[in-house]
């Protein structure tokens, strides 16, 4: 589990790699639970050996040592690998499950079609569409229409752009692809601003925040407005509170 740990936090660590040794880990730790008691119990008696400590008979009955008819008639074999590892070791895996669960798994395997390394090599078209399914709020079903062209002139883009050859992780796709939208980013809030003044003259001075911030969201996201109905509007309203007449 500690080599696992540390091996996510490797910031030059590949998502197949990373997958590949999460499902390696669970399947060591499955086998652990299956066999991993008597080794447990070998070193435990070894230890105790070498150090003159008494071990329990375990195929005596468990608490026979403090009264003379236990309540239950289970050994402490029983009881220690039973009771104690394999309920601890069923709920470590449990918890290795719910962070490492299917869907998390499905998400780093088609992750790692993003990978530069060996000139895009792991590119695959068919598992990025599939990570668009996963964000449902992210992709509406026009934007996933255009997403396998979208696609694909990506991957052709880059394959031509020697600004992303000789890249091994997606922590450096990350950052190139950072440093090229920057600009842009910077552009889009220059203009936001630039609305922000227009709407929030001196002759609307006292404009309330909430207001504001309406405004100058309908005037920067004019494209995503055109998709917003009068019916929309109004069933918005309407259900805002209760009202005395429909709209």
């Amino acid at each position: 589990m500690d080599t696992l740990s540390r091996g996510l936090q490797k910031k030059d660590q590949e998502m197949l790699e990373a997958v590949s040794m999460v499902e390696s880990t669970k399947a060591v730790l499955q086998n652990f639970i299956e066999s991993g008691f008597d080794k447990v119990l070998a070193k435990v008696s070894n230890f105790c050996g070498k150090r003159n400590i008494q071990m329990l008979d375990m195929e005596k009955y468990y608490g026979s040592f403090k009264i003379s008819e236990p309540k239950e008639q289970i050994t402490n074999q029983h009881y220690f690998k039973v009771d104690c590892f394999n309920s601890i070791m069923d709920k470590l895996l449990q918890e290795f499950g719910d962070r490492f669960n299917e869907v998390n798994m499905e998400l780093l395997k088609n992750m790692a079609a993003l990978s530069p390394r060996d000139s895009f090599a792991q590119f695959n078209t068919s598992k990025l569409l599939r990570l668009s399914e996963f964000y449902l709020y992210d992709f509406d079903d026009r934007e996933k229409i255009k997403l396998e062209h979208q696609v694909s002139l990506y991957h052709h883009s880059v394959l031509k752009d020697t600004k992303f050859a000789n890249m091994k992780s997606i922590a450096d796709l990350s950052k190139m692809m950072q440093a090229l939208v920057l600009p842009v980013a910077t552009a889009s809030v220059e203009r936001s601003f630039s609305v922000m003044k227009r709407i929030k003259s001196s002759l609307r001075n006292r404009i309330s925040d909430d207001f504001l911030n309406a405004c100058v969201i309908c005037a920067v996201e004019v494209d995503e407005l055109v998709n917003v109905t009068n019916e929309d509007v109004m069933e918005h309203f309407q259900k805002m509170k209760t009202r005395r007449g429909q709209l």
